[in-house]
């Protein structure tokens, strides 16, 4: 799944992000979602959150 829609986001989900640094070489990081931090419904570059270990990304695959 794509996690470009907040509504299909919550707290305790597994995900992959990208994070700012990451973004030029796509490399994924893999972690538990403990905030959504963009506040739309929908990003075209994906839902902004953060972590349980405090990394800030892009959510680009929800796993489940």
């Amino acid at each position: 799944m794509s996690g470009t829609e907040r509504v299909s986001l919550r707290p305790g989900l597994k995900v992959r992000i990208v994070q700012k640094q990451d973004q030029r070489s796509g490399k994924l990081t893999e972690g538990i979602v403990k905030d959504l931090l963009t506040k739309s419904p929908h990003h075209p570059h994906g839902i902004k959150v953060r972590l349980e270990n405090g990394i800030v990304g892009r959510v680009k695959e929800i796993l489940g």
